[in-house]
């Protein structure tokens, strides 16, 4: 379970999270859902120990992703797909971080192969991949210690429409076999689709916390809504 109680960060006057508070449970997609600038990768960055709170504490499995002394078995993240060292094949990053995780390095192919990655294009400098196949190998690294926390920022970035269904399904896996999924993205289709729960935010600040079900019971029209519920709350900053 990832637990976010009254975090906020701040950069001089600059407030990115504003006392953001929320629940994505274990076995559920929960769609962190907001604008370009809405503090999404900055709340993930705190999660994640790579930047620390101004206020308030991020949690996984009940302690700070700090806290752990082996994190990397806990939580497996892809926050940025332009991560890995250019001149290096996707092979050989993962064989990297194989060795710093202590894992066997046959579970380089077993990661390749579930997430699409031919063992051609695995040979391939990371320079040469495209932004969907950097995706496709940063999932790749975030899978190596099937981790039972899964963290994605905009993971379908880049990838085209039958790789967008193969994310989907992928992270339904997950879920299904008890994995957290926080899944972070500014496209409301895509939270829609795959999703089961959904934390929106906008300017920063918390708009609403529900099961997708339950919004597009309350809301006919979904878009209608996203745009006006993260409008008002860039007004009211």
């Amino acid at each position: 379970m990832i637990v976010f109680e009254d975090v906020t960060k701040t950069y001089g006057s600059t407030t990115a999270v504003d006392h953001l508070s929320f629940t994505a449970p274990a076995g559920r997609i929960t769609g962190f859902l907001g604008p370009n600038g809405a503090g999404k990768s900055t709340a993930l960055k705190v999660l994640m120990g790579l930047t620390r709170p101004t206020g308030g504490r991020a949690m996984i499995a009940g302690r700070s992703c700090r806290a752990w002394s082996n994190p990397g078995h806990l939580v497996g993240a892809l926050l940025d797909a332009d991560a890995f060292h250019p001149g290096r094949s996707g092979r050989e990053s993962l064989a990297l971080s194989c060795q710093v995780l202590g894992l066997a390095r046959t579970r380089v192919d077993e990661v390749l192969e579930e997430v699409g990655l031919t063992p051609q294009e695995s040979r391939r400098r990371v320079r040469a991949y495209s932004l969907g196949m950097r995706q496709r190998l940063g999932l790749a690294q975030a899978l190596l210690t099937d981790p039972p926390v899964l963290v994605c920022d905009e993971p379908a970035n880049g990838l085209d429409p039958q790789g967008q269904r193969w994310l989907a399904e992928l992270l339904a896996d997950r879920a299904r076999r008890g994995c957290t999924v926080l899944l972070s993205s500014h496209r409301l289709a895509e939270i829609e689709r795959i999703a089961d729960r959904v934390v929106i935010l906008a300017n920063g600040r918390l708009v609403v916390e529900d099961t997708v079900a339950g919004l597009r019971e309350a809301h006919a029209d979904l878009s209608e809504y996203y745009f006006t519920a993260t409008s008002h709350a860039d007004r009211a900053a």
